[in-house]
């Protein structure tokens, strides 16, 4: 190759760059990859001088760095430029719209709320599966097969007779009580399962918070407190509740505490079933032939135990009048 071919090549190049930089919409980065890239102009005709004599590959190799050197610093200028510019442009300080944010579900938001109160009272958080058998959700708790408190629970069986989906969080107790030796105080929430029919405050699919407490000498006045002082909390303190005695097969004797619906102060309306009164929670003694299944002395230790349906404290909470809302997939909700 020619020296003048070279000679006019970079004249050329150098020509029609001189003739760009004097655009206003200079764009940097084209700029950098017509000329500087890897198969930019100053590049291409850098591999061009390797044919050339060596006086002359010298000579033409420093007038190409030169105008190599010079285009990048041309480019930089620019860069810096169009920075300043855009900065100044910016307020910072003027208020942007604030954009949505997520936020816990209700039934999250309570149950967070109430494991932080047990907490504070020295309980611990389980959990346990939502796919169970038939001992550690029925039998254990003093459910024989042919007791008809099954019928009441409608179980919705995946292999019958042995596995189900649990139709009470008890089932997180049993297996707690098995593993564990007293003293025993733990709290768990979670999904429970029964084929139900589904209507304002019922619903196949719903949640439970389970609370066990195991040691010497505990009583029924026990968990009165705790119970009126948790849901006083979750509430507030002007909550009206009143405690009815109650059969449940897996405590001995069992009770039952019920809120003034907070929909119709205690009228009656659809809600409450025209009682006046809301079904909260039920609770009661561990039977001492549970705790003897768990291989716990039940004349040395007693114990009691409660089920909050969770989904009613949040209707009464946030003033949700039907179950229903919850599951549904409304974005309020989410």
């Amino acid at each position: 190759m020619s020296q003048e071919n070279i000679s006019e090549k970079l004249q050329r190049i150098s020509s029609i760059y001189k003739k760009q930089l004097k655009a206003s919409d200079l764009d940097p980065d084209s700029l950098y990859i017509k000329y500087l890239g890897k198969k930019g102009e100053i590049n291409t005709l850098l591999k061009e001088i390797v044919k050339l004599d060596k006086d002359k590959k010298i000579k033409f190799a420093k007038e190409i760095n030169l105008l190599k050197r010079a285009i990048a610093e041309d480019i930089e200028n620019i860069r810096n430029k169009t920075a300043n510019k855009i900065s100044t442009q910016i307020d910072l300080t003027t208020p942007v719209k604030k954009t949505k944010t997520g936020h816990l579900h209700p039934l999250n938001y309570v149950l967070q709320q109430i494991y932080q109160f047990f907490h504070y009272y020295g309980f611990s958080v389980f959990d346990g599966p939502e796919i169970e058998d038939d001992y550690h959700n029925f039998e254990m708790l003093g459910v024989p097969k042919d007791h008809p408190a099954r019928d009441l629970q409608d179980t919705l069986y995946i292999m019958e007779p042995d596995v189900l989906l649990r139709t009470q969080t008890s089932s997180i107790e049993a297996r707690v009580l098995e593993q564990y030796n007293p003293p025993i105080r733990f709290v768990a929430g979670g999904k429970a399962f029964r084929n139900e029919t589904i209507n304002r405050t019922n619903s196949a699919v719903f949640y439970q918070f389970q609370g066990v407490y195991v040691d010497k000498n505990v009583t029924m006045g026990n968990l009165k407190w705790i119970f009126t002082k948790a849901l006083k909390f979750i509430l507030g303190e002007n909550t009206k509740i009143r405690f009815r005695a109650k059969y449940y097969p897996e405590v001995e004797p069992g009770l039952s505490p019920d809120i003034q619906c907070t929909f119709c102060d205690g009228k009656g309306c659809e809600v409450c079933k025209n009682r006046g009164w809301i079904e909260i929670a039920g609770g009661g003694m561990i039977h001492p032939t549970t705790l003897e299944k768990a291989g716990i002395d039940p004349k040395e230790y007693s114990g009691f135990a409660f089920g909050w349906g969770l989904d009613r404290v949040v209707m009464a909470r946030f003033g949700i009048d039907d179950i229903r809302t919850l599951m549904n997939g409304g974005i309020r909700y989410e």
